[in-house]
């Protein structure tokens, strides 16, 4: 059952939504978030014996820890194999800065690590000097791109196709997806597990499913229509999905969002809370789920405004705005589908506000940084 509220905003004729609605299935950021089930069966597919080729590697040369440079939304996709290749395959994963090769120019010691690059375009110098220097030291490397004729593709032992195909809209949907995807795949690799293996494979008809709650986001953000500051919070494998549903509504709406572990968020900035503060908990089931439950009760005291991003029913019943996932997926992969609703809201707010969804003020689909 879909939730009713008060409007915020007037409410729009017939006519005007079924303009705005076919005006948006023309956009490339509908067209390509809609693709992502299409670009996982790809890349799954397409992709995994790569997969398995650098698990071997791992495995024959005893790695045991895993270094990642990204930037912007490959940089929450670094967030999500920090709690897929450790909780699952047991490895110590950190995040590079890159800056200490690019600019300060005194890298660190990878020693016996996996240099893992993560970027859509593999463009970006600072990026690219991070496994340049890993290549230097002896470390593997591996690369996950869209672009395989990159200057990052250059520098990587091993390289996974993200198969997203061309991506016209400046924010990343599909190619964030694929990366997630790709993680998980090294992380199946690893383990030999025929039974994450499945999981994995079914994990296209899950966003698939996901992609249905389309109607339901576009109604919800109607609300959000002048909303100006909001957070996100997440915790375990959807810290990842906090920061990036952040990151599209502020590159999408213009929004000022902040991302959160729900730990992080009672160690000071609970402060900010007042009556109708706009906060969203991403919190499928898992063993996750009693603590974000437990956390979305402590801002309702609070009467703040939850809008939760989950398949518990407990926790959407805390929630003034539940959007309840279709489809229930093992946490460790819940990250794939639980982003759909943060890319599809971001989606709608921009459009009820009249913005540029494909082509956002001020930022290019390329950044390169040094």
């Amino acid at each position: 059952m879909v939730m009713t509220w008060p409007a915020l905003n007037p409410p729009e004729t017939h006519t005007d939504k079924k303009f705005h609605m076919t005006s948006l299935e023309q956009t490339h950021l509908y067209r390509e978030i809609h693709e992502q089930p299409d670009t996982l069966r790809r890349l799954l597919d397409k992709e995994e014996a790569t997969a398995q080729a650098l698990a071997d590697l791992i495995t024959a040369r005893g790695i045991d820890h895993v270094v990642i440079a990204a930037r912007g939304t490959s940089d929450n996709a670094g967030r999500y194999a920090q709690y897929a290749l450790g909780a699952m395959n047991g490895l110590s994963v950190g995040l590079a800065a890159p800056s200490l090769f690019s600019i300060y120019h005194r890298p660190p010691r990878f020693g016996n690590a996996l240099v893992l690059g993560i970027s859509q375009s593999g463009q970006s110098p600072d990026i690219v000097s991070v496994l340049a220097e890993a290549r230097q030291q002896g470390a593997l490397t591996a690369v996950l791109t869209n672009r395989t004729d990159s200057p990052l593709a250059a520098q990587g032992d091993v390289v996974i196709n993200l198969q997203a195909g061309p991506e016209r809209a400046v924010a990343a949907t599909k190619t964030y997806i694929a990366e997630l995807a790709a993680v998980a795949l090294i992380s199946s690799a690893l383990s030999g597990s025929a039974e994450r293996h499945a999981e994995l494979m079914r994990v296209p008809d899950a966003v698939a499913r996901t992609l249905e709650m389309n109607q339901t986001v576009a109604a919800a953000a109607e609300r959000y229509r002048y909303m100006q500051r909001c957070v996100v919070v997440g915790r375990g494998f959807n810290l990842a999905t906090a920061f990036e549903t952040a990151l599209k509504l502020k590159e999408m709406t213009y929004t000022i969002v902040e991302p959160y572990s729900s730990a992080d968020f009672l160690h000071g900035p609970l402060a900010m809370i007042e009556r109708g503060f706009p906060v969203i908990v991403i919190a499928p089931t898992g063993d996750i789920a009693a603590e974000l439950t437990t956390f979305a009760g402590t801002l309702r005291d609070r009467h703040a405004e939850v809008i939760a991003v989950s398949d518990s029913p407990e926790l959407l019943a805390l929630a003034r705005v539940p959007l309840s996932l279709p489809v229930s997926v093992p946490e460790w992969l819940s990250p794939l589908t639980a982003i759909v609703p943060g890319q599809l809201l971001a989606m709608h707010i921009a459009l009820v506000r009249d913005q540029n969804i494909d082509a956002p003020r001020g930022i290019e689909k390329v950044t390169e940084t040094v």
